[in-house]
């Protein structure tokens, strides 16, 4: 079945079975490497992406369901030469020890970000609190998250 999918601002047509899972997707037949498979169970956050702004675990629901609606990956934030300010923050803090988890804490951090931009310590763990990190950077990830959060407000790069 031919679907057309929105991601990172481009429509994609795409002959794919429609129940596969959007991350296979993403990674296979759009070649976009941010969005990891972790658990695969929906539990560790590796496979997260913006879906009309929301967090969405993409390993869980079928491509079928994302017709119609604006996918983002860490891919459609910025790029090495023009890194959006949270990616900026998660390097400047160097908030990123194997990296496996950053493009879906980066995604969370952004959701929490447009819906409050000046997040408190505590708002900020919450909302980070279903992303697993296992090496234990959670610190420093809730660093650059406040340093993009203040960056943003001040209309600069963190």
């Amino acid at each position: 079945m031919t679907l057309a999918l929105e991601v990172n601002g481009q429509v994609h047509k795409l002959t794919v079975d429609p129940s596969t899972p959007l991350l296979y997707v993403l990674r296979n037949e759009l070649g976009l490497k941010g969005p990891k498979f972790g658990c695969g169970l929906g539990e560790c956050g590796a496979c997260t992406v913006l879906v009309d702004g929301a967090p969405v675990r993409s390993c869980l629901l079928p491509t079928a369901s994302f017709v119609d609606r604006q996918v983002v990956s860490v891919e459609g934030l910025g790029n090495a030469s023009d890194p959006h300010p949270l990616q900026q923050a998660f390097i400047d803090e160097q908030a990123a020890q194997c990296a496996y988890c950053i493009p879906g804490m980066i995604m969370t951090a952004q959701a929490l970000l447009a819906r409050n931009p000046q997040p408190s310590e505590a708002q900020i763990k919450q909302a980070l609190l279903a992303n697993f990190c296992g090496c234990g950077t959670h610190l420093r990830i809730v660093r650059a998250v406040q340093r993009a959060a203040a960056a943003m407000s001040e209309g600069r790069q963190a």
